[in-house]
């Protein structure tokens, strides 16, 4: 009997307050906010621990501390996506993939011009749609790609119960992308709803929230606006006739899934609640359990250092599953330069097989149910996302609110504060912005960036026949830096000469190392060559060294109290034929070396990108 007692028992509680004034006694002044607390993008702080306490206002959870909207199946579809340019190679791209052990598919078609019989047929032979779920990307073309399924069901003699085949839909797409007719896109929707009765398992339409999120905003936008959408595809067509429950089995929602860990659970498990009091309002007879399929992000993958891309799919893949999604594309982490690229494809997929069969991710339902702070994470998004969700239905609903810029200026403002970030290194991109392979050199080039404003284009259900919005354009958020870098590349290549950057390092040891390695760090994230030194004996020698070496930019990695007297010497020695930097910020002696001509510093404070393109420039005419 002994041995069933309680250790705890033996142990006095401790309070919320006690480890507070314990925390704030070991700060020892310092400040709890800006030391511990962290401000999100998402308009909520986060506190440095959660306790029970914060599960008093968790409004979410039922009155025994369960999740109820949780997805009821643990399991999900490891899907893989395939762009189909020959069809031949995609088709067996496809059977390699189911053969070990893909049980979604998504065949992108929409590049083609017309999508015929032939195409569909021959991408689809040999794959059984009894066994494996298939989806058809197909926007523009999606009434069409239906009639053929259709005879696809009947030449094949498919049992139907079995069968998901589903069209993906995006009523919104050309929309907000293109500034087209936002009516004829729900129009097509319902005509898809009403022609797909052949096939009780099959979903044609798409919330695709992951549009906003790609664009840079942040997660409670993407999760809000999303809802937003399908708010006013539920109007529509609830008015037009249809029923609540007809509509739901058919819908599915996308979400991008990017490397805020917890933030990312968070946000899926506070979609399932926000859509399951949205379906309520309609009076449904049926469970509408949200469908998720989750892909990705590609806003946070990066070009170069591509294979740090698989470490943040593996978290993205496991944050999503965790919070509860249906279906999840890991996009291969090569997507950027390289499509249908088997080595890619496969480690993609291995990744979830691996979450699947030996990590036992399929096992438990919703294992961050009772976590402090996700559930704190959850109660917050679901506040937040509905305040932002309200806010667009008073204003009008989605399409009304896009149409007056105001969605298009939410994202816009979180983007521009994310882009700062990336920017002055708050937000990190291993291998672009933070930590480069100087060494890697890519022949690569980007989409060119939009310089000119594109002809607006008609839309009829806009004042006065003007598309007067703005569209939105998926980015990246690295692609500011990598396009300095692919820069540097065109110029070598045309040149046959690397803008070289030069290390005269003088002074302290411990100094001109970090500031050296700072240096390093700094102008590799351009392409520069960087030339290191161990140290010199004298300026003179240093200042030799340089000229012999003909470089471009020389950084004096020095100790702040060295620079009054050796920075202007150098510049003197060098200004005619490099450029000379310092590297940190002596702000006792500024004024003093500013008068000397030294006028370029690089220090944690600087704006990376900014002071980059400015360097290039006095490099690369």
């Amino acid at each position: 009997m002994e041995k069933e007692k309680n250790l705890f028992e033996q142990f006095p509680p401790i309070s919320t307050q006690e480890w507070e004034d314990l925390i704030i006694k070991d700060l020892k002044g310092a400040d709890y906010e800006k030391k511990l607390v962290w401000k999100t993008n998402e308009r909520f702080s986060v506190n440095p621990f959660y306790r029970a306490d914060d599960l008093d206002v968790a409004y979410h959870l039922s009155k025994n501390g369960t999740f109820n909207y949780a997805k009821k199946n643990a399991d999900w579809k490891i899907r893989q996506d395939f762009i189909v340019n020959d069809v031949e190679e995609t088709n067996k791209l496809i059977g390699k993939a189911i053969n070990n052990g893909v049980n979604s598919i998504g065949i992108d078609v929409s590049g083609f011009e017309v999508v015929t019989k032939e195409v569909l047929y021959k991408t689809l032979s040999g794959i059984c749609p009894e066994c494996i779920e298939i989806n058809i990307i197909c926007n523009k073309q999606a009434l069409n790609v239906l009639d053929l399924v259709k005879e696809y069901f009947e030449k094949e003699k498919l049992d139907a119960d079995k069968v998901h085949i589903n069209i993906e839909y995006d009523p919104f797409a050309d929309f907000v992308f293109e500034g087209e007719n936002c009516i004829n896109g729900i129009d097509t929707l319902r005509e898809l709803i009403l022609g797909c009765s052949f096939a009780p398992n099959m979903r044609v339409g798409v919330i695709n929230a992951s549009a906003f999120g790609n664009c840079g905003s942040a997660l409670v936008e993407e999760l809000a606006f999303g809802l937003n959408e399908a708010a006013d595809v539920l109007d529509f067509l609830t008015e037009s006739g249809l029923n609540i429950d007809n509509i739901t089995k058919r819908i599915k929602f996308q979400y991008s899934i990017g490397s805020n860990y917890f933030m990312e659970i968070a946000k899926i498990r506070a979609a399932r609640y926000l859509w399951g009091k949205i379906v309520e309002a309609y009076k449904p007879k049926e469970n509408n359990e949200m469908y998720i399929h989750a892909v990705t992000s590609s806003w946070n993958k990066t070009l170069y250092d591509p294979y740090v891309n698989m470490l943040r799919t593996t978290t993205e893949a496991m944050s999503s599953i965790i919070g509860g999604i249906n279906s999840l594309t890991v996009l291969p982490f090569n997507f950027i330069t390289t499509n249908n690229d088997d080595f890619a494809l496969r480690i993609a997929k291995n990744q979830q097989i691996l979450l699947k069969e030996e990590s036992h991710f399929d096992k438990v339902n919703d294992p961050a149910a009772g976590s402090y702070y996700i559930e704190f994470l959850t109660n917050q998004f679901i506040e937040i996302a509905w305040k932002q969700f309200l806010s667009v239905v008073e204003k009008g609903g989605f399409i009304s609110c896009f149409k007056e810029n105001y969605i298009q200026n939410v994202i816009s403002e979180t983007a521009t504060k994310r882009n700062t970030a990336i920017a002055t290194r708050r937000e990190n991109f291993i291998g672009v912005n933070q930590f480069p392979n100087i060494t890697e050199s890519i022949d690569f080039e980007l989409v060119p960036e939009k310089t000119e404003e594109k002809e607006e284009p008609s839309c009829c259900c806009c004042e006065d026949n003007i598309n007067t919005f703005n569209t939105l354009q998926p980015y990246r958020g690295p692609e500011a830096f990598e396009r300095l870098r692919l820069k540097t590349e065109l110029y070598t290549k045309q040149t046959g000469k690397r803008p070289r950057v030069f290390l005269l390092t003088y002074g302290s040891l411990s100094m001109r190392i970090a500031r050296a390695g700072f240096a390093s760090n700094f102008f590799g994230c351009i392409g520069f060559e960087i030339i290191n030194n161990n140290g010199f004996a004298s300026v003179e020698v240093g200042i030799t060294a340089a000229k012999n070496a003909e470089a471009d930019i020389v950084v004096i990695c020095s100790a702040d109290e060295e620079y009054a007297s050796i920075a202007p010497q150098i510049y003197k020695g060098l200004k005619d034929t490099s450029v000379v930097v310092v590297a940190g910020y002596p702000k006792d002696d500024m004024d003093k070396l500013t008068a000397a001509g030294v006028t370029n510093f690089i220090h944690v404070k600087t704006n990376v990108l900014e002071s980059l393109e400015n360097f290039q420039r006095l490099i690369i005419k």
